[in-house]
């Protein structure tokens, strides 16, 4: 939230302008949270689907990248080395979160549309929504697990 406050703007502000119009929350099975959202560009109707996770669970739904700007396909080598950077971050106790967006079809989803999400075999209807694109990975030192590991070396265990 900071990194957003400091990049981009008031974080209230932002959610304000991209109203929530369906979610599945996260969850421990899927490992991931998917949000839909109608676009403030009032010359754009399509809505945006934006979803968050577990990196390998964002980066086998995404075809393309989202690279110094420029949107590029997310090829075999790129796909390796992120795998290699979140399994190594994620080695040194650090967890990883994937991110990554899609502009919904505006033929199949007009506004107005109702999402169905109770269950997420309904939500994924059409085989385009696997198309998204890749905006990055985060990682954040997960001091909880620190402080444990302290605890039980202090313990003798």
């Amino acid at each position: 939230m900071k990194y957003i406050e400091l990049s981009e703007g008031s974080v209230k502000e932002i959610r304000e302008k991209h109203n929530k119009v369906a979610e599945i929350p996260f969850n421990s099975t899927n490992k991931y949270q998917v949000s839909i959202h109608e676009n403030p560009d009032p010359d754009d109707k399509r809505y945006i689907l934006v979803m968050k996770g577990a990196p390998e669970r964002i980066l086998d739904r995404c075809s393309t990248i989202l690279f110094n700007g420029e949107e590029k396909e997310l090829d075999e080598k790129m796909q390796e080395a992120f795998n290699t950077a979140y399994l190594e971050l994620g080695g040194m106790g650090e967890r990883v979160l994937g991110f990554c967006h899609f502009f919904l079809p505006l033929e199949e989803f007009p506004p107005g549309f109702e999402f169905v999400t109770d269950e997420v075999s309904t939500f994924y209807l059409v085989p385009s929504l696997n198309v998204k694109v890749l905006l990055a990975t985060m990682h954040i030192m997960n001091y909880v697990q620190v402080k444990e590991f302290s605890a039980v070396e202090k313990q003798g265990t």
